[in-house]
């Protein structure tokens, strides 16, 4: 009885300690969403102030090492970069970043990556 109790005790302490978010992950200020792509990948979008700017932050994780996709990040519906990126080892992940303008009122940041050869797609948008 001792042992399992100890386990339990165990158990609950390890998952207080994972459920406590690191500050590398997200600052006070940032904006995260996360979603799945059309197949077999998930997206997340980080925007973050920045002296003024906003940092827009994709990153598409396929489990898949090779993969090139073309991704787009658009500022209120304007255009501010079209890049080409490709999932690297270990994770089979990749990330695009800009920094953007903060302009007056309501910014709305949408961000596309289509894998060029499968068509999967993955779209993020955040409001900020």
């Amino acid at each position: 009885m001792h042992r399992i109790r100890a386990l339990i005790a165990t158990a609950l302490v390890a998952s207080a300690i994972l459920a406590v978010p690191s500050p590398a992950m997200a600052k006070a200020g940032d904006v995260v969403r996360a979603g799945n792509c059309s197949g077999a990948a998930d997206w997340k979008l980080k925007v973050s102030p920045d002296n003024g700017r906003w940092e827009v932050e994709f990153q598409v994780d396929t489990n898949r090492v090779g993969r090139t996709w073309r991704v787009r990040i658009y500022d209120n519906g304007i255009l501010r970069l079209t890049t080409l990126r490709t999932t690297t080892a270990p994770s089979g992940a990749f990330t695009a970043r800009r920094l953007v303008p903060n302009m007056a009122g309501t910014d709305t940041v949408v961000v596309r990556a289509r894998n060029v050869t499968s068509g999967q797609l993955c779209v993020g948008k955040v409001t900020v």
